[in-house]
C-alpha cells in the first residue's frame, strides 16, 4: 500500500496533512490559563496520577477480597462496579434480577452489602470512585453510611461519585426515572456535596460510555462539556453559587486508539472548559475553571481475536492519557472480550500503568508533546469542532430538550454505524479481526486463563436479603420510605432521607420503587 493511499487520512472528518509546519499554536504554560497543556505546573513530577482499577464481581465478599489484592499490588484507588440489577435499582431478589446477580459487577442490595463491600479498608485513606447513575444517590448514602461507621469524618472522603445521568439517556441507556426528576436527584447530590463532602466528587460527567456507544472522538468531548454546562445550569438555578461547587465536578474520558486525536481531545477539553467557566459562568475561583478528568482505555476496542494484542491495544491508550494529563486511569484487561477481567489479566493491566510511570519517562516533563505541530493544530480543529456542537445544543435549548429530540443518539448512530462499516469494507485495519489473522494466534492456541463467576452467589445474596429483612426494625423502614415519598413530592434535598433510610437498612430496590411511585419511569422515544 502506498503511503498517500493509506487509511486515516482524516481525524473525525479533519483532513490529515502529512507534515505540520509552525503556526498560531502558542498556549501557556502547564498549570496557567486555559490550561491546555495540563491543570498543574509540573503535572505529573509532582504527583503522578490514580491507578484506580475498575472492578467489581459475584458477591460483595468476593470482591472486597480483590480490592484488597489490587491495593497489596501497588493500586492507589479504588473503583467500585455494580451489577446490572444494582445500575438499575432492583434488589438482588427481584424477579428481573434472576441469573444477573453478580455476573458483572458487585451487588448492592443494602447498606449490609456496602459494609462488606469496603470491609479492612479505611475510607478515610482510600480514594474510591463508584460507577453507578440512576440510583447513584442511594449508593453514596450508603458509602456515607459505612464512613460514619468507620468514624470516618466525611469531610476526609475523596473519591467520586459517576452520577452523570444525561449520558444514560444519550448512550448506556440504565435510567429509571425521566429526565426532569433525574436531575432533581443529580441537583440534590451537588448540593449536598457542597455542604458536606468538599473533598468528594459528586458527579463524574462521562464521555466514556459515549464513547463505546459508537461516537466520534469530537462527539465525546462535545456532548461530555454540554452535559457538564445542563448541571452546572441546574445547580445555579437551585441556588448555588458557582465557586461553591463547580471544583467538584470532574470528568471522564475514553482512551482510544487513535494516539494523537485523543491527546488533542484532553488538551481542548480543558482549554473549552476553562472558558465555559469563566465566560459564561464568570467563575472566579482557579480550581472551579480546571477540568480535571479520569481516564479508561476503550473497552470496545478490545477483541476476541488474538487477545495478547489487547495488552498492546491498552499500552497504547495508557500512553495517550498520560500525556494528555489524565488525574487518574483505568487500564483495561486483555480478557475482557471473553469475561470480567482474571487476577493474571487484571495484574497485567495495573503492571501497565506502573511501568509507564517508572520506566518510560513521560512523567518526567509537564506536557512533553507540547509544541508538536501536528498536536496543536489537532488541538485547535478539536476545540473548533466540539463548539459547533455545543453551540447548536445550545440553540434547541440545552442538552435535555436535545434528548428528547435524539439529536446526539442519532449523531451517534450514525457515526457508529460509519465506523463498522470502515471495518467491514477493509477501509479500517483491526489486526488480527480483519486483517493479520493467524490461527497461530487464536485464542484457542494460546489459551488465557478466565475468570468464572460462582452460580451460587446469586443465591447467596437472595438469602442474605431474606435473613436482613427478618431481622431489621421493618417498621421503622417504612417510617423511612415514608419520609423519602414525602420529600420527592415537594423540594426539598432527598439526601437526609436516603441517608435516614439506608441506616434502617431500607433495601435499593424499595428506596428506587419509593421514588418510582413518585418519579414514575422513563421510556425513551424512538427516533429514526
Amino acid at each position: 500500500m502506498k503511503t498517500a493511499d493509506r487509511e486515516f487520512t482524516t481525524i473525525s472528518g479533519v483532513p490529515v496533512e502529512p507534515v505540520y509546519a509552525p503556526g498560531d499554536f502558542q498556549n501557556p504554560a502547564p498549570g496557567e490559563f486555559p490550561y491546555t497543556r495540563g491543570i498543574h505546573r509540573d503535572m505529573y513530577r509532582g504527583k503522578l496520577w490514580t491507578m484506580r482499577q475498575f472492578s467489581g464481581f459475584a458477591t460483595p465478599e468476593e470482591t472486597n477480597l480483590r480490592y484488597h489484592y489490587l491495593l497489596a499490588q501497588g493500586q492507589t484507588g479504588l473503583s467500585v462496579a455494580f451489577d446490572l440489577p444494582t445500575l438499575m435499582g432492583y434488589d438482588a431478589d427481584h424477579a428481573l434480577s434472576e441469573g444477573e446477580v453478580g455476573k458483572c459487577g458487585a451487588p448492592i442490595s443494602s447498606l449490609e452489602d456496602m459494609e462488606i463491600l469496603f470491609r479492612g479498608i479505611p475510607l478515610g485513606d482510600v480514594s474510591v470512585s463508584m460507577t453507578i447513575n440512576s440510583p447513584a444517590s442511594v449508593l453514596w448514602a450508603m458509602y456515607l453510611a459505612v464512613a460514619e461507621q468507620q468514624n470516618v469524618p466525611w469531610a476526609r472522603l475523596s473519591g467520586t461519585l459517576q452520577n452523570d445521568i444525561l449520558k444514560e439517556y444519550i448512550a448506556q441507556k440504565e435510567y429509571i426515572y425521566p429526565p426532569r426528576a433525574s436531575m432533581r436527584l443529580v441537583t440534590d447530590t451537588i448540593e449536598f456535596g457542597a455542604l458536606h463532602t468538599p473533598k468528594f466528587n459528586p458527579v463524574s460527567i462521562s464521555g466514556y460510555h459515549i464513547r463505546e456507544a459508537g461516537s466520534t472522538a469530537v462527539q465525546e468531548l462535545a456532548f461530555t462539556l454540554r452535559d457538564g454546562i445542563e448541571y452546572v445550569d441546574w445547580a445555579l438555578e437551585r441556588g448555588l453559587a458557582i465557586d461553591d461547587f463547580a471544583p467538584r465536578l470532574s470528568f471522564f474520558f475514553n482512551a482510544h486508539s487513535d494516539f494523537f486525536e485523543e491527546i488533542a481531545k484532553y488538551r481542548a477539553a480543558r482549554k473549552i472548559w476553562a472558558h465555559v467557566m469563566r465566560e459564561r459562568y464568570g467563575a472566579q475561583s482557579e480550581r472551579s475553571l480546571k477540568l480535571r478528568f479520569h481516564a479508561q482505555t476503550a473497552g470496545c476496542s478490545l477483541t476476541w481475536q488474538q487477545p495478547y494484542n489487547n495488552v498492546v491495544r491498552t499500552a497504547l491508550q495508557a500512553m495517550a492519557a498520560v500525556l494528555g494529563g489524565a488525574q487518574s486511569l483505568h487500564t483495561n484487561s486483555l480478557d475482557e472480550a471473553y469475561a470480567l477481567p482474571g487476577e493474571h489479566a487484571v495484574t497485567i493491566a495495573l503492571r501497565t500503568q506502573q511501568v509507564l510511570a517508572y520506566e518510560s519517562g513521560v512523567t518526567n516533563v509537564a506536557d512533553p508533546l507540547g509544541g508538536s505541530y501536528f498536536l496543536e493544530k489537532l488541538t485547535l480543529d478539536s476545540e473548533s469542532a466540539a463548539n459547533d456542537y455545543i453551540r447548536r445544543i445550545d440553540e434547541m435549548g440545552g442538552m435535555i430538550a436535545a434528548i428528547e429530540a435524539g439529536f446526539p443518539q442519532t449523531e451517534i448512530a450514525s457515526a457508529s454505524y460509519r465506523y463498522q462499516r470502515e471495518i467491514e469494507s477493509g477501509a479500517r485495519t483491526i489486526v488480527g479481526v480483519n486483517r493479520f489473522q493467524s490461527a497461530v494466534f487464536q485464542s484457542d492456541a494460546e489459551p488465557i486463563e478466565l475468570l468464572h463467576v460462582d452460580e451460587a452467589g446469586g443465591r447467596r445474596q437472595t438469602a442474605k436479603l431474606a435473613a436482613l429483612r427478618a431481622r431489621r426494625d421493618n417498621g421503622n423502614v417504612q417510617k423511612t420510605l415514608d419520609a423519602l415519598r414525602r420529600a420527592a413530592e415537594g423540594t426539598q434535598n432527598t439526601m437526609p432521607l436516603l441517608l435516614d433510610a439506608v441506616r434502617a437498612y431500607a433495601t435499593l430496590g424499595e428506596i428506587c420503587d419509593a421514588l418510582r411511585g413518585v418519579f414514575g419511569t422513563y421510556r425513551e422515544t424512538p427516533h429514526i
